[in-house]
């Protein structure tokens, strides 16, 4: 891809209004570099040495159905050298250093036997982008997996020839994901909750936002009771503050978004 054909990519990214738009510009650029497969995760809410609750984190995948069940809702990725890798680090690597610990016998048994299980999947090959941290919770990262017949010296030689542009595109999409809102079944909020959070987070009484909403005070707090609910959390401040960080409050939410809820 050439700097003419690299930058209005990059713009159409950042211009993406919703996240599945942002993923497939992206993803169709890394599939025409050989990566098919891509995998990509991100946290806002990591403690200590976990994520967080991972109904609160964002994992998109272009893999099959089985794959992606197995790889992140069964906790698989947590068990592969290369999360242990994005977990210390910021930056990009290719997965020829897996293989060499892996050779080496200098891996845990844990992180051999997820390379052994990867490899009975043709997930061999590949690389790794590790994003710089927004905050001490906050992480991202994502897998490139090669296609099958590609080498370690594949993908090695494809990243030094196109590193910059792999990066270019790995971050503006990162950039432009994390500011989009987080929809998820698990985290929905309606319209009317939406609204009455956003009062609350202005300051607003349960009387001002029943006046300004048209609706009771008992309506109101029916309203933030589901909105506690939905992003499971016990007072209405840390549902401000979890809408906040998932951007689902104040922001314009697509049309198709909108409707749905």
């Amino acid at each position: 891809m050439t700097d003419g054909n690299l930058l209005p990519l990059l713009n159409r990214i950042a211009a993406a209004s919703i996240i599945d738009e942002a993923w497939g510009l992206a993803t169709g650029y890394f599939a025409g570099l050989g990566f098919r497969r891509v995998n990509y995760g991100f946290t806002r809410f990591r403690h200590l040495k976990t994520i967080g609750d991972p109904d609160d984190a964002l994992f998109l995948s272009t893999c099959d159905a089985d794959y992606v069940k197995r790889y992140f809702h069964g906790g698989f990725f947590a068990r592969t050298p290369v999360f242990r890798w994005a977990e210390r680090s910021t930056g990009a690597c290719t997965w020829t250093w897996v293989k060499e610990a892996y050779d080496a016998g200098s891996l845990s048994a844990d992180e051999a036997e997820a390379v052994r299980q990867n490899a009975a999947l043709g997930v061999t090959a590949g690389l790794s982008v590790s994003f710089p941290d927004a905050s001490s919770r906050a992480k991202g990262a994502m897998g490139l997996i090669a296609d099958v017949g590609m080498s370690h010296a594949d993908v090695d030689t494809i990243f030094a020839a196109r590193r910059e542009e792999i990066l270019a595109v790995a971050n503006m999409m990162h950039l432009t994901i994390v500011q989009l809102p987080q929809l998820s079944r698990y985290r929905a909020l309606s319209p009317r909750q939406r609204e009455a959070l956003e009062w609350v987070a202005d300051g607003k009484t349960t009387q001002d936002v029943a006046l300004l909403m048209g609706v009771s005070p008992a309506m109101v707090e029916k309203h933030l009771r589901l909105a506690r609910e939905a992003l499971a959390v016990e007072t209405t401040a840390q549902a401000v503050a979890k809408g906040a960080l998932l951007n689902m409050i104040f922001q314009r939410l697509p049309d198709a978004a909108q409707a749905a809820n």
